[in-house]
């Protein structure tokens, strides 16, 4: 499973409500300022101290490209899964070095590869600016006009505290407006390629296993951090188990969560349900057929698709439970009791009415009216129509010189200041741009647009230019110079005098459409985001004066801790123990024949013998976890690295929306089958020496 954020963060988060105490289950994804420290010493005994906490915080990392890591010794060395560096894999590898088939370690600094546009984060703090942020909302204010108050203050305080600090500074929105944090990171952008396992071995059983228990995956990947050309000094670390977890052991994982969904009302789970997912969905679907014909062009095509189908797949899994999960009675009857047991109670309350009273109405009326152009929306402003990445730097070069002339408080967020050194290392990433592979992306996107507006209207027109998908794809890639770093560089120098300057036709195509797409991305943020942070916000409220800070908020893509147990679960009568091996991992190729995707690299058959098939490889627990937390550490009350979180079983796909303790399970990779695969298969005993030295 590709844990990571791929798409998660395309449906709105909103926050979280149980009808339960929260203490009664495993449940939760809690910020590092509002752990549950008595439901755990309750249930398990264990005392979380605030000196246990700076260190996991501390030893935490965060993969821009959405995903998860742990520092695990003192010089830097980073774990996280394959999958989360698989692009980068793919980025440094050439037809004559394919490291995803072959597998690469690094056995000397000097052998470490640059990956590049890739940043690490490590929070270093939290501080709590809700009073500021809410407090630009005048009464009376409009719920557009408000919006864009706290928009401007939100960034008026991230651009004073980068200033301040020199620290990344975000201002996260938790409970959908209840409550505001300014989190602080440490950036590093040195980060070099130390171990992967070949790609088979790390995604072993292809899609057919994806989210499902037992499993038998090396999904590993070990990075070195660097500062200044030198690997960089950590004090803080998750040292390595010698011993692992054990059934029924208290473990913890800390990593970050990308979204979830778990207070939505009824209306807007319903929304998604009919209109937002099915059209994901339609897309996902698309791009997955033309990502394998084209790979059967050869082996070399094979390469360069294989990381995107992956996600693709991975991402059609996931909103496939999630739309089974939705229309499962007894979820959404869950949802609708909950909704109506709050609503009563607010109701009952003359105060409560007049403060709260209107918010699902508000809610429902901006979800029903979404279907009037969510379709816009996705192709416009979320470019399903134009799936190349050379639009999408031409869609930044054409934004970045209209929000440039723009104080910065009125910029699109992402435009601002403070994040200009992430657009930027987008903007001008080195990543290889393959002619054909991006035409036959484009052409295919164009005729998905077309499919589905129908070839008379006038945006298929617009963009199609009298021309069939696959003609207007070739000249738009054939026609483009942004493949040249040099030449993005000189147009965002340039500002609107070369991009109005009509030599470059991807940015002609990005300006033609571009007032229609922030038209319809003004309406979303006006009509559905400030409308429900304001009356989500309410409905915050409403449930803290229940439940004060035994809630949780909605996975952000920070920094989450969640706790729960090694155990196994019942799935079909049948009792699924925790734990695999080795000896699984050939047993279950030898099972399939060993063929695809059942196969195994030739080392790892050559050194079959030399494995002590008994070495414990995969396991489950109750941890609560969500796309994002791939990467993620798996800790035990020692603060030892016991695993690797990589995956969630197939009954954790509709964790988007409810938890289940029962059945719900995270997936990880043993920290002593890491250790016997590093040694015994890729003979990496500098790696794995210093995993255990620290």
């Amino acid at each position: 499973m590709k844990l990571r954020l791929i798409l998660c963060a395309l449906i709105v988060a909103v926050f979280t409500f149980q009808s339960i105490p929260v203490a009664a289950l495993d449940e939760g994804m809690w910020t590092f300022n509002n752990v549950p420290r008595d439901d755990i010493k309750q249930k398990y005994g264990f005392e979380v101290t605030d000196e246990w906490l700076q260190k996991v915080q501390l030893a935490s990392v965060r993969f821009n490209n959405g995903g998860s890591g742990s520092f695990v010794s003192p010089e830097g060395l980073v774990l996280t899964n394959y999958h989360i560096v698989e692009d980068i894999v793919a980025e440094v590898s050439t037809p004559e070095k394919d490291y995803a088939k072959e597998g690469f370690v690094a056995r000397s600094r000097a052998q470490e590869i640059k990956a590049p546009s890739l940043e690490l984060n490590v929070l270093m703090s939290i501080e709590d600016v809700t009073e500021r942020v809410n407090g630009a909302a005048k009464p009376g204010m409009s719920a557009a006009d408000a919006n864009t108050a706290r928009r401007a203050a939100i960034t008026g305080i991230e651009t004073e505290s980068t200033t301040a600090t020199g620290l990344r500074s975000d201002v996260v929105t938790l409970y959908q407006g209840g409550q505001y944090n300014l989190y602080r990171y440490k950036k590093y952008t040195d980060v070099r390629l130390v171990f992967v396992p070949e790609f088979q071995a790390a995604f072993f059983g292809g899609d057919p296993d994806n989210f499902n228990f037992p499993r038998f995956n090396i999904d590993m990947a070990l990075v070195r951090v660097y500062e200044n050309d030198q690997p960089v000094k950590v004090d803080n670390y998750f040292k390595w188990s010698k011993t692992g977890a054990k059934d029924g052991e208290l473990v913890f994982v800390t990593g970050h969560p990308g979204s979830t969904s778990r207070l939505n009302t009824v209306a807007h789970l319903e929304s998604l349900r009919e209109t937002s997912i099915p059209l994901l969905l339609r897309m996902l679907e698309s791009r997955r057929a033309m990502l394998k014909r084209y790979m059967t062009q050869g082996e070399e095509q094979t390469r360069r698709a294989q990381s995107e189908l992956n996600s693709i797949e991975n991402s059609i899994k996931v909103y496939k439970g999630q739309v089974k999960g939705l229309n499962d009675p007894k979820l959404m009857n869950k949802k609708r009791l909950a909704e109506q047991a709050l609503r009563r109670s607010v109701e009952a309350d003359e105060q409560k009415r007049k403060e709260y009273g209107d918010a699902w109405v508000a809610i429902a009326k901006g979800r029903k009216d979404l279907a009037l152009y969510e379709r816009d929306r996705r192709f416009l402003d979320l470019a399903a129509g134009f799936n190349t990445v050379l639009f999408g730097y031409a869609r930044t070069l054409v934004r970045l010189a209209e929000e440039n002339a723009k104080p910065n408080a009125k910029r699109l967020p992402e435009y601002a200041d403070t994040r200009r050194g992430a657009l930027e290392a987008s903007l001008y990433s080195t990543a290889p741009i393959y002619d054909d592979f991006e035409k036959l992306k484009l052409a295919d996107s164009l005729f998905f647009m077309q499919k589905e507006y129908g070839a008379n209207h006038p945006l298929v027109k617009k963009v199609l230019k009298g021309k069939t998908p696959d003609a207007r794809a070739a000249e738009l890639i054939g026609g483009t110079k942004l493949k040249d770093v040099a030449y993005r560089k000189q147009v965002a120098a340039a500002g609107e005098r070369m991009t109005n300057s009509g030599d470059d036709p991807m940015i002609e195509l990005a300006k033609d459409i571009d007032k229609e797409a922030r038209t319809v991305r003004k309406r979303y943020e006006e009509e559905v985001v400030a409308v429900e942070r304001g009356n989500y916000a309410k409905v915050a409220r409403a449930l803290f004066e229940q439940q004060g800070t035994k809630m949780y908020p909605d996975a952000t893509f920070t920094l989450r801790l969640s706790y729960g147990a090694v155990k196994g679960y019942q799935e079909d009568g049948k009792f699924v123990a925790p734990f695999t091996t080795l000896g699984g991992l050939y047993a279950r190729s030898a099972q399939f024949n060993r063929e695809f995707p059942y196969n195994l690299p030739p080392r790892w058959t050559a050194k079959r013998r030399a494995v002590n098939l008994r070495t414990p490889f995969n396991f489950v627990s109750s941890n609560d976890i969500i796309g994002g937390n791939s990467g993620s550490p798996t800790i035990n009350k020692k603060g030892e690295l016991v695993g690797l979180i990589f995956d969630g079983n197939i009954q954790s796909l509709v964790g988007n929306f409810d938890y289940d303790e029962s059945v719900n399970r995270a997936i990880s990779v043993d920290a002593r089958g890491m250790i016997e695969i590093l040694r015994k298969v890729f003979g990496a005993n500098e790696v794995a020496n210093e995993l255990l030295r620290g």
